[in-house]
């Protein structure tokens, strides 16, 4: 009978080493979030789960990493926009504006620590740890879609509805998290139209921008899981997901996933690398093909005839800006009802519109400055996921002059920055002051 080594033969287990096991930062709490979702989805928690999660990760920051928190050059861009973000709630005039500032502050709040822990998470958070997160998600915005289409009229009284006053739960904004539906579908509007689906997101503008960032990369990560048995379920995923994806008639999200394309086929060229070229062609042959053959393209077309919503923004944004020019400098706080009969507010429809309104127009250089930053750094990534998280930068901050970001979309997409932007000595271990830039 063999015997076990003895313990003389076993590596040896230095302080060092074991000093940097204590300190890894786990992942569990990325994982309760994204794989989670559904289920805070249907507590009437949705996006607030991610303060809660943000809390216990500054938690294991300050325990474990202690004096060696790390951030990216660069990071100063984005904490001028969350300083010139926080100056700006002098300007909200009720308590209702004041509960929605505090709610989106808390959101970029999120992201930032979210940001700041998968950065710093070197050897417990990877390429494929995000990778698969993304992918995972892209399967539950699938299973949300396809209730979308099966279930149009589908609604869910969540357990947080019954745990609030009445008069709360009249707030339109609170309304929309307590009762989950999983389209967005009124049968009683003037020109209902056909049902979008929208799961598990309040609006199917907020699914159409968060599919074309969990895409790409879920594409990719399935073509470098080729003959593993993530394949198994990779793969549907992916394919399953282009068929709501259609019918959302999302022409935000047709422009972000063409951006994307656009991107990956210039890197291919760039780096003379053939086999991502022609993946790219075929991907984007099978994407048209997909199109017209399901109904998308007769909806798409109807929703042009009967929509007049290209006019209603561009109307809405000329008053946006009209009026943001009245507090230039700090904004109003939070969006307010807009001056023209049926409009929604001036300061949404759009990050970007939002961002200008409630922080003025000079909250926009940093806020832009950031994305730019990250792309900088996400430019230099040559494999297939590295390339598609590029991708979905870059189709973020296009997408952001249509859609807010301020959901689960978000902290996907500041995930994806903590990734592209470590350093190339993620291995390294030298002293680090409290926040030390790479």
């Amino acid at each position: 009978m063999r015997t076990p080594p003895s313990a003389s033969a076993l590596p040896p287990v230095t302080s060092r080493g074991a000093a940097r096991s204590a300190r890894a930062l786990p992942s569990w709490p990325l994982t309760a979030g994204v794989a989670g979702y559904p289920f805070w989805w249907l507590l009437g928690l949705g996006d607030l789960i991610w303060p809660a999660l943000a809390a216990v990760m500054t938690v294991y920051l300050i325990v474990r990493l202690r004096r060696r928190v790390r951030v990216p050059r660069g990071f100063g861009l984005w904490l001028l926009f969350l300083v010139w973000m926080a100056v700006s709630v002098v300007q909200v005039d009720t308590f209702g504006r004041l509960l929605g500032f505090m709610f989106r502050a808390s959101l970029y709040v999120a992201a930032t620590v979210i940001f700041i822990y998968v950065y710093n998470a070197r050897t417990s958070i990877t390429k494929d740890t995000i990778a698969r997160l993304a992918s995972q998600f892209l399967a539950i915005m699938t299973v949300g879609g396809f209730l979308g289409i099966i279930t149009p009229l589908l609604s869910v009284r969540t357990p947080l509805a019954y745990m609030l006053p009445a008069r709360l739960r009249q707030n339109e904004f609170v309304h929309e998290m307590v009762i989950r539906r999983v389209t967005q579908y009124d049968p009683n509007a003037w020109a209902p139209g056909a049902p979008r689906p929208s799961a598990p997101f309040v609006y199917t503008n907020g699914w159409g921008l968060a599919y074309a960032i969990v895409f790409p990369i879920a594409l990719a990560y399935t073509f470098e899981s080729r003959g593993k048995r993530r394949m198994r379920w990779l793969l549907p995923t992916v394919i399953l997901s282009t068929v709501p994806a259609f019918l959302t008639l999302n022409r935000g999200m047709f422009i972000g996933l063409g951006l994307a394309l656009a991107y990956v086929l210039l890197r291919a060229i760039i780096f003379h690398n053939v086999r991502l070229l022609v993946a790219a062609v075929a991907i984007a042959t099978v994407a048209g093909v997909t199109f017209f053959a399901l109904p998308s393209n007769e909806r798409l077309g109807e929703r042009l005839e009967t929509s007049s919503s290209t006019e209603n923004r561009l109307d809405l944004y000329i008053e946006t800006v009209e009026r943001a020019a009245e507090s230039p400098i700090i904004g109003f706080g939070a969006p307010r009802p807009s001056e023209i009969a049926g409009m929604p507010p001036a300061g949404t429809q759009g990050q970007f519109w939002s961002i200008i309104f409630s922080h003025g127009f000079g909250a926009a250089i940093p806020f832009w400055g950031w994305f730019a930053v990250v792309l900088r750094f996400a430019w230099k990534r040559s494999d297939p996921v590295g390339v598609a998280m590029g991708s979905a930068m870059l189709g973020t901050a296009v997408m952001t002059i249509f859609y807010g970001v301020l959901n689960a979309a978000l902290v996907i997409i500041f995930m994806i920055a903590g990734i592209v932007m470590r350093a190339t000595s993620d291995a390294t271990d030298t002293q680090a002051s409290p926040i030390e830039a790479d």
